[in-house]
């Protein structure tokens, strides 16, 4: 794995928390890894990819605060300085993206462009 110091992204205690409770209900393998990703479409031009996944050919390997993290290497650009985090709070509940790259995010918070 990568050196932690080379981690492209972080992710805050609240969302490795949430990660590791989602493992652990799921029962998702050991070898599977947290697949952080763009695609394109949603309101704004790209959204997020967050779920856990196999590692892939393309992918980079990091290990952010002990979870392990595949990322292809074309990503990166979009994705470089984010921060994740999970909220629970009365209005808003789920993952939330803190992208400084992107140019204008939409309301819901999980599409951007660059």
């Amino acid at each position: 794995m990568k050196e932690t110091l080379n981690k492209p992204v972080s992710l805050t205690q609240g969302a490795i928390t949430q990660l590791m409770k989602i493992k652990e209900e799921q029962n998702i393998p050991d070898d599977y890894g947290l697949r952080i990703g763009v695609k394109g479409g949603g309101c704004s031009g790209f959204s997020y990819i967050l779920g856990f996944d196999e590692q892939k050919e393309k992918d980079d390997i990091y290990d952010i605060e002990g979870v392990k993290v595949f990322m292809e290497k074309a990503h990166a650009i979009y994705l470089i300085g984010i921060e994740i985090d999970f909220v629970s709070g009365l209005n808003n509940r789920g993952f939330t993206f803190n992208n400084p790259n992107a140019k204008e995010s939409c309301g819901c918070g999980t599409s951007f462009s660059a």
